[in-house]
């Protein structure tokens, strides 16, 4: 289980702090998938990237199985089981898709071919292909979560995954995931605003301002998206109100 307790995120902007995420309470369970939704810059992004350690919180704890681990850097997080897939994932010029698949694998019995086929690339075509500036955005994106699948992980971050894929990509993307959260003993957090990918949750967060403005079921937050017109902004837009 991943744990936040009152944990807050502030940066310091032309002598004034701002505070990004403030009092986040959390419990997020094994085997469950959460996403989290809501307006633009209203901190989910943030939120993500304290859990993986990237931003260092202002306040709270972290605990994950009952152990803190708030002051670990974003290296020893990922020793101990959480992974993080960027919106816009590294290149790694030198290095070949089955080369980073492999480094990834904790597993020697971990099947290259099917990761690919899993995130809708064909390994025929990708499984030599260096990962530098030759690939697409989308490309990359695909590989990266890939990388995230081929780990035994306890935590696994997806931020807007489906950003720069095609519609059949995505297809098999979101097949991914609920295989992912069928089979695995891990929690996934998946950022996103995608009504597919909302509906694959046990639970959806909502999270604007900085704040857990609510925690519902899928079938809550996907009312509100129909009442507002499809409108999934999370801002006065004329649709029939806030999100």
């Amino acid at each position: 289980m991943l744990e936040l307790k009152n944990l807050s995120l502030e940066v310091e902007s032309d002598n004034k702090k701002i505070n990004i995420l403030q009092n986040i309470n959390l419990k997020l369970e094994k085997n469950k998938l959460y996403a989290i939704t809501g307006p633009n810059g209203g901190g989910k992004s943030s939120l993500a990237k304290t859990i993986m350690g990237i931003y260092k919180a202002t306040s709270g704890t972290i605990l994950l199985d009952g152990e803190d681990i708030t002051n670990l850097d974003i290296t020893e997080r990922a020793r101990q089981g959480i992974g993080f897939a960027f919106q816009q994932p590294a290149r790694f010029k030198g290095i070949k898709v089955n080369e980073l698949l492999s480094l990834a694998a904790e597993d020697e019995g971990v099947n290259i071919c099917n990761l690919l086929l899993d995130v809708g690339l064909c390994a025929q075509d990708y499984i030599d292909r260096d990962v530098d500036s030759s690939l697409s955005g989308g490309e990359l994106k695909r590989i990266e979560i890939a990388t995230i699948l081929a780990k035994n992980l306890k935590v696994a971050l997806f931020d807007e995954p489906e950003a720069g894929i095609d519609l059949w990509s995505f297809k098999k993307l979101v097949e991914t995931f609920e295989n992912m959260n069928r089979n695995k003993e891990t929690t996934i957090i998946i950022i996103s605003h995608q009504e597919r990918i909302l509906n694959l949750a046990d639970e959806v967060i909502v999270l604007s301002d900085g704040k857990v403005k609510e925690i519902t079921s899928k079938e809550n937050i996907l009312a509100q998206i129909i009442k507002n017109d499809g409108c999934n902004c999370g801002e006065t837009c004329g649709k029939g109100g806030t999100f």
